[in-house]
């Protein structure tokens, strides 16, 4: 059923596409807290809100659910909106651009696409991907290239989090059901992406941010892998984009795309019956989007011919996230693939909480290596940050972020989490270790990401071995 090229040829031809449109590393920031709202980040906005927090976030309110659900569909639509408008803004994209920041990374809700949402039984904020639009506009027109990050799953992927927009232990998302709802997710926004000149400086889609790391809690995750990728490339397909290895076994008769779509997921025989039912759910709810959005070519287009589209990068956790003999993600793979880690100290279960232990982890880190060795490249780091588990010094935290940096750069890159948190009264001193922004202005991290304070900042901590 699967047309698929050999290991090394995948990798070989995800490296020659990241290669053509990203520079030779990512120097990135996340978008968090804006689609997804993790009220740590902003206590203050929270609190005026109506939000509270919690130590044990399932208590109070202290998620997009617990929001909506407490102040009921009208407020939270509302108060959302205000907060979309004023978290991300244009003068927050030119300080990135100014700052050198060529990549952002975007976390997304499954709810963004409304449709997928049972208003009966689940509560989030309506409206947000209009804003969406008009923020990967702000960011092309910037010349800062993106990755849509699928970071709160439809059921919940990670138990008590926020991030994941519910902050429950009832783990729904590794079932039939909402993986059928996450494909349909992918097979939007893949639309989207390629039809929408908004989201022209898009690059790549992740499909789950920071599953459980126990792979025995993810049952059938790496079919569902199989299948986000699938779906991916069914659509570019479609859309007359070339994808090396695979090819359409249907005849599209249609200028009509949601058309198209349907006459795939009728009569294909590539795609298994649960990427094509993702494309046929995903037609009607593009159909409503070309008018929301204004994008006519949702369901006009010239399929095929002239095409000036490349395909995305899909995008996974690499195998190490997990354990317990997890799926590879490197075996998912048609076309260009990229692979995340996230490394954060200040959680503890990495180094002993001092600054030598710190520097002599983060100076002999083989995750990339560690990940090449099993097909997971290009890697780079989609999470990090300054914070740790003591009370660092200036000193510390100008070394800290070179030697960081430095660790990450043996991959493809990072990505700093977060591009800025709130700073006030309520917050503290959250922003010194937590902003991408203010570390920049406190000078920890230096004007040109591709700079250093000091380049051999790891020599005293390299180990022989």
């Amino acid at each position: 059923m699967r047309s698929l090229l050999g290991l090394t040829a995948l990798l070989a031809s995800a490296r020659a596409v990241l290669a053509g449109s990203l520079p030779s590393k990512i120097y990135g920031v996340n978008i968090g807290g804006w689609l997804v709202l993790e009220p740590w980040m902003l206590p203050g906005e929270w609190e005026t809100m109506g939000g509270s927090i919690c130590d044990d976030c399932s208590t109070c309110i202290q998620s997009e659910w617990a929001y909506t659900k407490a102040y009921g569909q009208a407020t939270a639509n509302r108060e959302f909106a205000q907060h979309w408008t004023t978290w991300f803004t244009q003068n927050d994209v030119n300080t990135l651009q100014a700052d050198g920041i060529n990549t952002a990374r975007i976390p997304l809700g499954y709810w963004i696409v409304e449709p997928l949402v049972n208003r009966a039984t689940e509560f989030y904020p309506e409206g947000g991907i209009a804003y969406l639009q008009k923020g990967v506009q702000m960011l092309a027109d910037a010349g800062i290239q993106v990755i849509l990050d699928h970071h709160a799953l439809p059921g919940v992927q990670t138990p008590d989090q926020s991030f994941t927009g519910n902050c429950t232990d009832n783990v729904q998302f590794y079932t039939d059901y909402n993986y059928e709802r996450a494909l349909i997710w992918t097979a939007v926004m893949i639309s989207l992406v390629h039809l929408d000149p908004a989201f022209s400086s898009v690059f790549a889609i992740e499909a789950v941010n920071e599953p459980i790391m126990d792979a025995d809690e993810t049952p059938n995750y790496g079919t569902f892998q199989k299948n986000f990728v699938d779906t991916v490339r069914a659509v570019e397909l479609i859309l007359g984009i070339p994808v090396q290895g695979l090819s359409l076994d249907t005849q599209i008769t249609t200028s009509n795309f949601t058309e198209a779509l349907g006459q795939v997921a009728n009569a294909s025989t590539v795609f298994n019956a649960d990427v094509r039912a993702a494309l046929a759910a995903a037609a009607p709810i593009l159909a409503e989007l070309a008018a929301q959005l204004s994008v006519p070519a949702l369901l006009d287009v010239d399929l095929g011919s002239g095409v000036d589209r490349t395909s995305l990068v899909t995008t996974f956790m690499d195998i190490n996230w997990q354990y317990d003999d997890p799926p590879n993600p490197a075996d998912a793979a048609i076309g260009p693939q990229g692979y995340d880690n996230h490394l954060y100290y200040n959680y503890g279960g990495v180094a002993d909480p001092d600054p030598t232990a710190y520097m002599e982890s983060i100076c002999n880190l083989q995750r990339v290596q560690a990940d090449a060795a099993l097909g997971d490249t290009p890697l780079w780091f989609g999470e990090w940050g300054l914070p740790t588990q003591f009370n660092a010094t200036d000193e510390f935290l100008y070394m800290w972020a070179d030697a960081q940096k430095l660790a990450y750069s043996e991959g493809q890159g990072w990505i700093f989490w977060n591009f800025k948190v709130e700073q006030s009264e309520v917050a503290g001193n959250l922003s010194r270790q937590w902003s991408y922004i203010e570390g920049v202005n406190l000078g920890y991290l230096t004007k040109d990401p591709a700079d250093y304070h000091n380049a051999s900042v790891c020599d005293p901590y390299v180990t022989s071995s």
